[in-house]
């Protein structure tokens, strides 16, 4: 097993940034349902939410990391394929990357923006501001952007599993594999 990815095979650490990132957008995606199903005050949605900043903090990381991975191995990727399907799976993992950097980033805006500190795990990232010195622009855009940008997320990960599975079931073409 090598660390590098290959035109065969995805290597061990970007399996590894792809199921990390993908447990854990799992985890913070249960908060987030359950919040709107069971509402916020139940508790089995204040459990799963408790810890969506330390949860999101983790994955910002684990994101970036895997977007600079991403790059440094650009050119020994497994190929998405010609054609129309090849455009548009090169079209819709851009378009992860691009939220999975995106959502947390405007989090990030409005905790730097606000008047509460942001210090995940105890680690201070932005300290508190006064009232008279918050950033609306910044909480604005992270207040208006961070969930709905979330959802649409959602909804080309769905797209993701689907297309993974139609790979594995109907076209039988070791593109699963690949990953696994």
């Amino acid at each position: 097993m090598t660390i590098a990815d290959s035109p065969a095979r995805y290597g061990a650490l970007s399996r590894f940034f792809h199921w990390a990132i993908a447990a854990l957008l799992v985890w913070q995606f249960g908060g987030i349902c359950s919040e709107a199903i069971l509402g916020e005050d139940h508790p089995l949605a204040a459990r799963l939410s408790a810890n969506h900043t330390q949860v999101g903090t983790i994955l910002f990381v684990l994101i970036v990391c895997r977007v600079v991975w991403a790059i440094l191995n650009r050119g020994r990727r497994p190929d998405h394929g010609p054609g129309l399907l090849g455009y548009a799976a090169r079209l819709g993992h851009f378009s992860l990357y691009a939220l999975m950097l995106a959502v947390p980033t405007a989090a990030l805006l409005r905790a730097w923006g606000n008047e509460r500190a942001f210090a995940p795990f105890g680690f201070p990232i932005f300290a508190p501001r006064s009232p008279d010195q918050v950033v609306q622009t910044a909480t604005a855009i992270g207040s208006n952007f961070h969930g709905e940008m979330a959802w649409i997320m959602g909804v080309l990960i769905l797209g993701h599993v689907a297309m993974a599975i139609l790979h594995q079931v109907a076209w039988r073409d070791g593109t699963l594999k690949r990953m696994t």
